[in-house]
């Protein structure tokens, strides 16, 4: 994302955060599917909040409603009466590949001669540009430009054998992170990467089943947890009840994104057996023995680095404070504001508690640092407001390289620490000492000893061409 024509300073400023990937959510066997939906999606929102969509089935014919806005604004209880059915699949957009508009909201239905189905996805397809073209020129056209339209024509293209088996060659065809779910008259097709890099979870609900991006959502529908998906699983779930599960490749590895437990997940979710807010608790804990300040106070930024500022705090025994109040009624899209209330900048989403912070030495506690330009702004309304010292501490490690898995960091050019040393970053944002917990520190909290860490060290997961970072800078992605 980059300041220009289309977008104003103020939303610059706010936008200095990696954005969510995408949210899926699924149900078979449920009464009144699509107001389960409502409730799952609206768990997963904070994954994306461009656009949303359900395609549900009452195992005659398929229904479709999606729309631009948040979950409140799209599903409407007038709107959900024309989704009726007893199986569903619904999706939460931010538009990292392919761009927004209504085109790209999903889930996609896809009419076809072996069989109608939808089809939703939380991720990215690394070699989608190659693939693209490859279909093109074998006569397919597409509706969207988003990637997951691709795995569609994948699977429709391969007409000798049945769905399942279709399927399996599909995924067997494209690279990246991805969770897939895929909805037919009569069954929950649900597919996860072999590098397992997103999450997705089952629960049990009613006497059917129901699945999701995150945990959370398994609770906001009164589900219980089941299982995770495994890596390279097709799992399917027929309207008799029955389930199937198979695998699309026979190696998988370890590879669940850092960012989920740094700051994508809802602290209230389990990943891989793992709670978000304890791993991240944790990582304020270990942040504090890697780190340590002489401070008067902790503060968090609200509200991803709120666990972290807390281990921080109980590891240091400086106590915590509500230093800086989020206006939760910033809209997601702004007016194009004066001239002085371009200035303000994060004042409109962020404000100081002065009585908290006045003659105080700080510790800021925060989940990243991306592009630089909030954190410099927090660090201006703290000293304005008084603070004698303000300390940044970043419960992650330097953000360094693109993602390419569904997360908003595809250039260099957008992160300051690819193109900055820490000390220079520190005089940018005008802290009085900055630092990052280090790579080895997350894998500690989180209590594993592999995770996708590409963003930090560069070395990725996936293939397409030899190289990610070359096939970036070549303008391949």
């Amino acid at each position: 994302m980059k300041w220009g024509d289309d977008m104003n300073e103020l939303d610059y400023f706010l936008s200095d955060k990696m954005n969510e990937e995408c949210g899926v959510f699924g149900v078979i066997n449920v009464k009144n599917a699509a107001e389960v939906m409502y409730y799952g999606l609206h768990a997963l929102q904070h994954r994306g909040q461009e656009g949303c969509g359900i395609v549900s089935t009452d195992h005659e014919d398929f229904y479709m409603l999606k729309g631009e806005g948040l979950v409140t604004e799209v599903f409407t209880e007038a709107a959900l009466k024309s989704t009726p059915g007893t199986a569903a699949i619904g999706h939460v957009r931010y538009s990292t590949s392919g761009g927004g508009g209504i085109a790209n909201v999903q889930p996609f239905l896809f009419r076809h001669h072996t069989g109608d189905f939808g089809l939703c996805h939380n991720g990215n397809i690394v070699n989608s540009h190659e693939i693209r073209n490859y279909l093109e020129m074998q006569g397919s056209i597409f509706q969207s430009t988003s990637d997951t339209e691709i795995f569609a024509h994948l699977i429709k293209k391969d007409t000798q054998t049945n769905r399942t088996q279709a399927i399996k060659h599909a995924l067997n065809q494209i690279e990246g992170a991805f969770a897939f779910l895929a909805l037919s008259i009569d069954k929950l097709y649900i597919m996860r990467d072999k590098n397992s890099l997103r999450p997705l979870s089952l629960g049990r609900l009613n006497g059917g089943y129901v699945v999701a991006s995150e945990t959370c959502a398994l609770e906001a529908v009164g589900a219980t947890f089941v299982r995770d998906i495994e890596p390279a699983e097709i799992l399917i779930l027929h309207q008799d009840g029955s389930i199937t599960s198979d695998r699309y490749a026979a190696k998988t590895y370890p590879n669940m994104c850092a960012m989920e437990y740094i700051y994508f997940s809802r602290p209230d979710s389990d990943i891989e057996g793992v709670n978000v807010h304890a791993s991240r608790k944790e990582m304020g804990r270990i942040l504090f023995e890697e780190a340590p300040v002489d401070a008067d106070v902790v503060v968090f930024v609200p509200d991803s680095s709120t666990s972290a500022a807390l281990g921080y705090s109980e590891a240091s025994g400086i106590p915590l404070e509500m230093g800086l109040i989020k206006n939760r009624y910033v809209g997601r899209t702004f007016i194009q504001p004066s001239q002085e209330l371009r200035e303000k900048g994060v004042k409109m989403k962020l404000s100081p508690v002065r009585s908290l912070v006045k003659d105080k030495r700080v510790v800021l506690v925060d989940d990243s640092i991306v592009r630089g330009t909030t954190s410099k702004k927090i660090i201006q309304l703290l000293r304005q407001s008084g603070a004698k010292e303000v300390h940044m501490r970043i419960a992650a490690p330097p953000i360094t390289h693109p993602c390419f898995y569904g997360v908003d960091t595809s250039t260099y050019e957008e992160l300051i620490s690819a193109h900055h040393s820490v000390e220079d970053v520190r005089a940018m944002i005008d802290a009085d000492s900055l630092q990052f917990l280090s790579i080895d520190g997350v894998l500690k909290a989180v209590g594993r000893k592999k995770m996708c860490i590409s963003c930090f060290t560069g070395t990725y997961p996936t293939y397409t061409y030899k190289n990610l970072e070359d096939a970036n800078k070549d303008g391949k992605f």
